[in-house]
């Protein structure tokens, strides 16, 4: 056994240098498209929670995205001052502010559908194998995160 340091992996050769540039590479994709429907990609994602359920709290929000409640509230806001979503306390538990789609917000649902098709049609690859890469790399996150993790995971189809 040696004492001598180990020396990282060029980082192409590292999955994780892979996942995050890959991750870079489509918001570059996707942000011409974003800026025509007026969002940016956190506040794609909030919608894109929120258009699969509607009327869940910024907790439920934030578990869902990895993020922290005070991360998510600024961007809430805007997007509440854009007319997108209404953020109202819940009743039974004053603690908790309940996120809805406004109908503005709804109406967004169906245009964004232009950047999955942005994203098969640039990267060159079928349907069934950018699902198979979506399913690989959900299995690794989840693994990472383990039972124990914070992560709240949404099954989600295959897209």
């Amino acid at each position: 056994m040696t004492d001598q340091p180990t020396v990282p992996l060029p980082l192409d050769d590292q999955l994780c240098y892979a996942i995050y540039s890959a991750g870079m590479a489509i918001q570059r994709l996707y942000k011409p498209l974003l800026d025509e429907l007026g969002l940016t990609y956190p506040q794609y994602l909030v919608l894109n929670v929120l258009w699969r359920e509607d009327g869940q709290t910024v907790g439920g929000i934030a578990d869902q995205l990895a993020l922290e409640s005070s991360t998510l509230t600024p961007l809430l806001k805007r997007l509440e001052a854009a007319g997108l979503v209404r953020r109202t306390r819940n009743p039974a538990n004053e603690r908790q502010v309940v996120i809805e789609l406004t109908d503005q917000g709804r109406a967004l649902q169906p245009q964004a559908g232009c950047l999955g098709e942005a994203l098969l049609a640039a990267s060159g690859q079928s349907p069934e194998r950018l699902s198979e890469l979506n399913r690989n790399v959900r299995e690794l996150r989840d693994a990472l995160y383990g039972d124990g993790g914070k992560w709240n995971i949404v099954q989600s189809s295959d897209q």
